[in-house]
């Protein structure tokens, strides 16, 4: 198990190229069930979540191979031979899950193991399983194992969700694409993720319209065909990237950052005094080092400030002149991040779901533990300005989530190396 050490160094400067979404990518791995001729993905990122997931379609007799040192991904399942997702498996990575829809649509049965990953809260499938009960399917509790049966296929329906599910949506789409009639999607989650999702099964013969929008028709049709996708620029690294210098200083150009992937996110961090300019390549951010200003931030699905930047937030609210508060609205357990933050000097309170950041003058080098993927960074993130030395623990969280960050935020001038526990 590794470890990453970052001290602080002052302002950073230079450009820093934006991954592919892992988020978005898992989902378009999930895709290549629904079609018995090959997927093509590029811009695939280089994370551990990816390799288990692919070890896990690999399971079920989809062949992955991977081009051009791992940025592109040919996912070929000719063949479905297994209709089981073990639980060894599916524990490590939640949106695993996800293979759920397209198994049943395709092969008309499918035996999931309930899911794991980070553990930010219960984040229930229940309404995974509601979807696909209004599709016709028959589904049962077992042990710890979802199985799911439609042996005469699935058939459109209306589904509408009490509450934005981002998972939820998407298995309900890859499961309605080889449904019989028109299924309807009413409050769907309109992440640029499901948007992509749905652009890359339009592509492979799939009938969507609506995408991006809180109401989602899908078309059934017959079979999907192969096709080529290009993953879309990760924004949650996009807005992690995009914090470094806001705590640091310095000028950092992120190149294939999209302002409209993270727009609220963005006059969030202007709100504190960051400048942000967009460039022919991408997005600039620009701080002159001075301490960032208090603001308050309330987490919400897309369009709304992204829960998953919202500890890499808290990171640079912990010197911003005045008090900051925090209010997690999605995953009831997510300021485990916080505890570490004040070893190094932070003065926060957590009640419930709120948290309130009052900012020192400087954070202090110290020893910290990863609790979870976005926690990890929010740690590093702190670490680049906090007087001398900080060590991340248990950082195999971030390799799930950022593929090179050493390397990355090396680039532009950070003090980080990862060495062995």
């Amino acid at each position: 198990m590794d470890k990453i050490i970052v001290t602080g160094n002052g302002p950073l400067n230079g450009e820093i190229t934006i991954s592919g979404a892992k988020n978005t990518c898992l989902k378009l791995m999930t895709a290549a069930l629904l079609s018995d001729e090959p997927l093509t993905l590029t811009n695939v990122p280089r994370l551990s979540d990816i390799g288990t997931l692919s070890e896990l379609l690999e399971s079920l007799g989809c062949e992955v191979a991977l081009l051009n040192g791992g940025n592109v991904m040919v996912l070929s399942a000719g063949t479905i031979t297994n209709r089981k997702a073990e639980y060894e498996m599916v524990r490590k990575l939640r949106a695993s899950f996800n293979v759920l829809g397209p198994l049943v649509a395709r092969e008309g049965e499918a035996t999931v193991s309930l899911p794991g990953g980070c553990a930010i809260g219960a984040r229930k499938v229940d309404l995974h399983l509601m979807a696909l009960e209004k599709l016709g399917a028959t589904i049962t509790l077992d042990e710890g194992y979802v199985h799911c049966s439609a042996p005469n296929g699935l058939t459109g329906a209306v589904i509408e969700f009490p509450f934005v599910t981002v998972g939820g949506t998407e298995n309900a789409i890859t499961a309605a694409t080889l449904a019989k009639g028109t299924t309807v999607i009413k409050n769907a989650a309109r992440e640029p993720d499901t948007v992509d999702l749905c652009k890359c099964l339009t592509a492979m013969g799939a009938k969507i319209t609506g995408a991006g929008t809180s109401e989602i028709t899908i078309e059934g049709v017959d079979r999907l065909h192969g096709a080529t996708h290009e993953v879309i620029a990760d924004r949650i690294e996009l807005g992690t990237f995009m914090i470094a210098p806001a705590i640091a200083g310095g000028e950092v150009e992120l190149i294939g950052g999209r302002r409209d992937l993270v727009d609220v996110f963005c006059k969030k961090l202007e709100a504190t005094g960051v400048v942000i300019t967009d460039t022919k390549r991408g997005l600039k951010v620009s701080h002159n080092g001075d301490r960032l200003q208090a603001i308050d931030v309330e987490t919400e699905p897309f369009p709304g400030f992204p829960t998953d930047l919202q500890a890499q937030m808290m990171a640079a609210l912990c010197t911003a002149e005045g008090t900051s508060k925090l209010h997690e609205t999605i995953f009831e357990n997510r300021f485990m991040h916080a505890p570490e933050l004040i070893r190094m000097g932070a003065n926060i309170d957590v009640q419930g779901g709120h948290a309130t950041v009052t900012g020192v003058s400087k954070l202090k080098g110290a020893q910290v533990m990863a609790t979870d993927l976005r926690a990890s960074v929010s740690l590093i993130l702190a670490g680049l300005a906090a007087e001398g030395e900080t060590t991340v623990g248990r950082v195999y969280h971030l390799d799930r989530g950022y593929e090179r960050i050493e390397e990355k935020l090396g680039g532009v001038g950070a003090l980080i190396k990862r060495v062995p526990e």
